[in-house]
C-alpha cells in the first residue's frame, strides 16, 4: 500500500467541501474549488432555465456518491484531495436525470452508477498505464452506457429524453446565421460538457476556467469555435450544431491536449487543433455508430481522440507539464 493510500482521509467539513468542488472542476482538468463552484452554478442555472432542476440535484448527488465511494474503498488519498474521485460521478449525475425519468429508482441507479465509476477509474487506469495514458472520463461513459441500455429492459427506470434505436439518420433544423446566434452556438459547445444546453452556462464555465487557468479558457473557447466551423463546413445536422453537440468533446480535447498533457506552445497548439478537428469527425462517426442502439455518445469521442493523440507520445521538443492531479495510478 502506498503512503498516500495509508494516510487517513480527512473528513473535516471545509476539506470535504473543497474536495467535492475540486471534483466538479476536474471535469475540465481544473484542480480549483472556485472553478468547481462556478461549474455547479452554471449547471443549476442551465438546468433550472430549462425547467429541469433535477439535473442540478443529480450533479450534486453523483459528485457526493463517487467521492464517498473513493473514501470507503480506500482509494489514493491524494486523488481524493485533488478531486479525482468526483469528476466521473458528477457527469453521471447530469446524465441520468437528462435521459431517464426522475422516478425513485432512477436516483438509486444514479448513486450506484456514480459510485461504480470510482473503482472503474482505477481498473481502467491499471489497463491504460502501460500506454502512459489514463482513463479520462471513460468510466462515466462506459457505466452510463450500461445503465442506459439496461433501462430499455429494466423498465422501472423509464427513458425520458433518449432517441429510439434507428437505422436512418434524420437531418433537421435550421441555422440562424446572425452573429448573436453564432455566439450562442459557440457557448453551448462549452456548456454541453455537462449536458447543459444554455449559452449563459457556457459563459459561466469559461469564467470558471479563466480564474484557474487562462490557457484552459482560451483553448476551450478556441476548440468550441473550431469545432463549430468544421461542423458547419461539412454540413452537420443543424439541430445538433445549434445545440452545441459538436462542441463539448472538442472542448475537452482542446483543454487536455493543449494545456494538460503538453505545455502551451505553438507546436502543441497545431497538434491540439488537429486533435480538435479529429474529434468532430469521431463525434459524427460515433453518432452514426450509436444510432441503432439509441444511446448518446457522451464524452466518448473526447476519450478516443485524446488517446489517439497521446499514444504516439510525440514531444515536439517541449516537455509536458507536471500534472500530479492527472497522474496515472
Amino acid at each position: 500500500m502506498s503512503e498516500s493510500a495509508a494516510k487517513p482521509y480527512s473528513l473535516s467539513f471545509p476539506g470535504t467541501i473543497r474536495d467535492l468542488l475540486r471534483g466538479s472542476g476536474q471535469v475540465m482538468f481544473q484542480q480549483s474549488a472556485w472553478t468547481g463552484l462556478l461549474f455547479l452554478i452554471g449547471i443549476f442555472w442551465g438546468a433550472c432555465s430549462a425547467g429541469a432542476p433535477q439535473v442540478g440535484w443529480g450533479a450534486l448527488l453523483g459528485l457526493a456518491a463517487s467521492t464517498f465511494a473513493g473514501w470507503i474503498l480506500g482509494e489514493y488519498i491524494e486523488d481524493g484531495e485533488d478531486g479525482l474521485w468526483g469528476f466521473n460521478g458528477i457527469l453521471v449525475g447530469c446524465a441520468f436525470p437528462t435521459f431517464l425519468a426522475p422516478v425513485p429508482l432512477m436516483w438509486v441507479s444514479l448513486v450506484c452508477c456514480a459510485m461504480l465509476t470510482t473503482w472503474m477509474r482505477r481498473g481502467f487506469n491499471n489497463v491504460t498505464a502501460q500506454f502512459k495514458i489514463n482513463s479520462l472520463t471513460f468510466p462515466f461513459v462506459f457505466c452510463t452506457w450500461v445503465f442506459l441500455l439496461s433501462a430499455r429492459v429494466l423498465t422501472a427506470t423509464p427513458l425520458a429524453d433518449m432517441d429510439s434505436p434507428a437505422l436512418i439518420i434524420h437531418i433537421g433544423g435550421e441555422i440562424n446565421w446572425s452573429p448573436g446566434a453564432f455566439i450562442g452556438y459557440w457557448l453551448k459547445g462549452v456548456s454541453q460538457v455537462f449536458l447543459i444546453n444554455n449559452s449563459v452556462t457556457g459563459a459561466i464555465f469559461l469564467i470558471g476556467l479563466a480564474i484557474c487557468n487562462k490557457w484552459a479558457a482560451i483553448y476551450a473557447a478556441g476548440a468550441s469555435a473550431l469545432a463549430l466551423i468544421v461542423a458547419l463546413l461539412f454540413a452537420a445536422d443543424p439541430a445538433d450544431v445549434t445545440a452545441g453537440l459538436f462542441g463539448f468533446s472538442p472542448v475537452l480535447t482542446g483543454i487536455a491536449i493543449g494545456t494538460v498533457f503538453y505545455q502551451v506552445h505553438w507546436k502543441s497548439a497545431l497538434w491540439t487543433a488537429a486533435a480538435v478537428i479529429a474529434t468532430v469527425f469521431i463525434q459524427a462517426g460515433m453518432d452514426t455508430l450509436m444510432l441503432p442502439w439509441g444511446i448518446p455518445t457522451l464524452t466518448g469521442p473526447f476519450c478516443i481522440a485524446t488517446w489517439l493523440f497521446l499514444l504516439p507520445q510525440y514531444k515536439f521538443n517541449i516537455m509536458p507539464p507536471e500534472r500530479k492531479d492527472w497522474k496515472v495510478n
